[in-house]
């Protein structure tokens, strides 16, 4: 596999085990407001990616269907709902506000906490890894400038992430070594979620459009259910409005600019 590849999986694990390693330098706990702003940048970041960095390739990439080249777009964003909704309802997490959902378990606060993190992970890691395997399949509607910029999105959004979901397992009384470990672990989903997305699309080149969809139907989950409510929740919550629009810029820009 190309090193381009390479680097660009790898980017979004990093940016994650960076945010985990705040644990080393910040108080054990994240006050309400940086956690609202941190959590609204990470929002408008995946809801630009969402649509510059996913479902405008998608429709590219079916512009052979004419006025139909909607519909992978329109079945694989629904598919990517579908799925993070389904596991949502299966597995076992806890959300950052500290409710619990999915299936009643044994599972302690922390483990839940990792499940919850994981799921997070997982949709950002099949983003990237479909927009890179358009590019090494010559899709003409993905770029490798344009797979770096949704990498490097990705993994800037992760830093401040990676704090959020590590920080709550410091003050759940975990070693700041462990918390930190846990948080690697917990971002090491990203690159083997790209590296399934690569190897499934470089079998079959024209689900392309749909795994593109998908990829932003599983991201824009995440952030409606998850990210929004968090960034929104307590007083002043002007702070996390005006996080998301510089994070959704930022994606932008590096799209339009790199793409």
């Amino acid at each position: 596999m190309k090193t381009e590849v390479w680097i660009g999986i790898l980017l979004p694990f990093l940016g994650t085990s960076l945010g985990a390693a705040m644990v080393f330098v910040m108080r054990d706990k994240i006050s309400d407001s940086v956690q609202r702003i941190l959590t609204g940048f990470a929002a408008g970041v995946m809801v630009a990616a969402t649509f510059f960095s996913l479902l405008e390739p998608a429709l590219q990439s079916s512009r052979q269907m004419g006025k139909l080249s909607f519909i992978p777009a329109a079945v694989g964003f629904g598919a990517g709902i579908g799925f993070l909704l389904l596991l949502d309802y299966v597995t076992p997490h806890m959300h950052m506000d500290g409710q619990s959902e999915g299936p009643r378990t044994g599972l302690g606060r922390t483990t839940k906490l990792i499940f919850a993190v994981t799921l997070h992970n997982i949709p950002e890691g099949m983003a990237v890894g479909v927009v890179y395997a358009g590019w090494v399949a010559g899709d003409a509607g993905v770029s490798i400038s344009a797979a770096f910029a949704l990498a490097l999105g990705i993994a800037l959004q992760n830093f401040p992430e990676g704090a959020i979901v590590s920080m709550p397992l410091r003050a759940c009384g975990l070693p700041k070594l462990k918390t930190f470990w846990y948080g690697v672990l917990s971002g090491i989903v990203e690159p083997i979620a790209a590296l399934i997305t690569i190897a499934a699309v470089s079998t079959v080149v024209s689900i392309l459009p749909y795994l593109l969809a998908f990829a932003a139907g599983a991201m824009l989950y995440v952030v409606v259910e998850e990210l929004i409510p968090e960034m929104s929740s307590g007083r002043h919550s002007n702070a996390g409005t005006v996080a998301f629009a510089f994070g959704f810029v930022l994606m932008m820009v590096l799209d339009v600019a790199l793409g």
